[in-house]
């Protein structure tokens, strides 16, 4: 009988248009999906940023296969198993010093609702309690939880959910048309971190509990951060007294060409959320990295028993923990976050080749992810990129779209040659695009 696609409610999707135009995936394997009838598709987007080693790798593959044969799963509540042990163990290891801590979650949203939790028990623990505002950035995404939506700043991901969580308030987003195209971080703009003192002035320092921003800000369309701007974020939050967590969901595990853009940038914050390719997206799973004094703050702060009334039924998941290890350990052993850092220039030259394409208004970059910015069209927002997106499809070639930006970011194990390929197969679409 012919599935007419209907009983998958599809996530961020056009469900009705798709049922009348699928585009289906059956397989993959390194840098290629591949369609029912045996088509390559290149994946220009590591998935949905997050197959950063390239799919169906052996290792991984394995390291899942022989976990679920051991052990396919154990509770965590009360009770451990020695595997998640050792992943948080080995995790710790490419994470900025101090960062000692993890509490797992099974997905990038969950990973930001548990930062945000930790950030206000961790503030009332020491005697903060009047500190329980949480600040977010415009056009910033921080997952679907209700947490990360109430700090998250794409007015589409919120305008059907009411009011969300009271108290949270936004920063100004960062991104200024006016200076023009330019390569990697803008020299201008460090001063709109200053726009956290406002926030200070208007609620009070003494109400603000932390702030979270994403580094480089994917989904909104890769919107990189001007020189000095989370610096001077960190500098601000420190001197009142405010947690600083980076959202790392897309830019952790080698998207900048390091393990994490706590490290790139070389600003550490307080929290880093985690997912993605944290298990190079074979099996689902989020992290919370902290320093130990904050754990230990809020261990300290309770009287008996359980200390931190959250977790998951799947946190610490055996098979996430097996596919984490042994993504880690390909990470390692081919070198691809430095691999990622010297092809970045590479990257950089050829997505700014697309500057003079048709359509194309802004092109952003940082490390191996770039935005590709296109004029809208009239009273229809987001259709030529829709179409494009569709048009790369058929021309065996998977990117992201988000409003009317192209959002690319391949795996980490691409070739200079795929990279001109990305390059030119969009060029190709764009100049046939109305």
């Amino acid at each position: 009988m012919r599935n007419d696609l209907s009983s998958f409610w599809m996530p961020f999707t056009d469900n009705r248009g798709f049922r009348r135009q699928p585009m289906l995936l059956a397989s993959a394997k390194d840098m290629h999906y591949f369609t029912e009838d045996g088509r390559p598709v290149l994946d220009a987007t590591s998935g949905l940023w997050c197959v950063n080693a390239g799919h169906g790798r052996a290792k991984i593959v394995e390291a899942i296969q022989r976990q679920a044969a051991k052990l396919d799963f154990s509770p965590n509540f009360q009770i451990g198993h020695p595997i998640a042990f050792e992943f948080a163990d080995r995790l710790v290891e490419i994470l900025p010093r101090s960062f000692n801590r993890v509490f797992f979650t099974n997905s990038g949203s969950e990973a930001v609702d548990t930062s945000l939790k930790i950030a206000l028990a961790y503030q009332r623990a020491i005697g903060q309690g009047s500190r329980t505002r949480l600040i977010g950035r415009e056009r910033g995404y921080h997952g679907v939880g209700f947490g990360g939506l109430s700090v998250g700043g794409i007015v589409s991901n919120r305008r059907m959910f009411g009011p969300l969580l009271p108290g949270s308030d936004h920063l100004r987003h960062t991104h200024d048309p006016s200076r023009g195209i330019c390569r990697g971080q803008p020299a201008n703009g460090a001063e709109l971190a200053d726009d956290l003192e406002r926030l200070v002035a208007l609620h009070g320092a003494e109400t603000i509990a932390a702030v979270i921003v994403e580094p480089v800000a994917a989904s909104t369309g890769v919107l990189v951060p001007p020189q000095g701007y989370l610096e001077r974020l960190r500098e601000i939050a420190t001197r009142h007294g405010i947690l600083l967590i980076f959202d790392e969901v897309v830019t952790a595990f080698g998207r900048l060409g390091a393990a994490t853009a706590s490290e790139y940038f070389g600003v550490r914050p307080d929290l880093i959320t985690l997912a993605k390719g944290l298990t190079n997206a074979s099996v689902p799973m989020g992290a919370v990295a902290v320093s130990g004094h904050i754990q230990e703050a809020i261990l300290d702060s309770a009287s008996r028993g359980i200390e931190f009334f959250h977790g998951y039924t799947y946190s610490g998941h055996p098979l996430a923990a097996a596919a984490g290890l042994a993504s880690l350990a390909v990470f390692h052993e081919e070198e691809l976050f430095s691999r990622a850092a010297a092809l970045a220039v590479r990257w950089e030259a050829a997505v700014h080749e697309l500057a003079s394409a048709r359509h194309v208004t802004d092109v952003r970059n940082l490390g191996l992810v770039a935005g590709i910015e296109l004029e809208a069209r009239a009273g229809a927002p987001g259709d030529r990129a829709m179409e494009v997106f569709r048009s790369c499809y058929e021309e065996g070639m998977l990117i992201r779209v988000t409003g009317d930006v192209v959002a690319l970011s391949p795996p980490l194990i691409i070739r200079e040659e795929q990279i001109d390929e990305i390059v030119s197969k969009l060029s190709k679409v764009l100049e046939r695009t109305e």
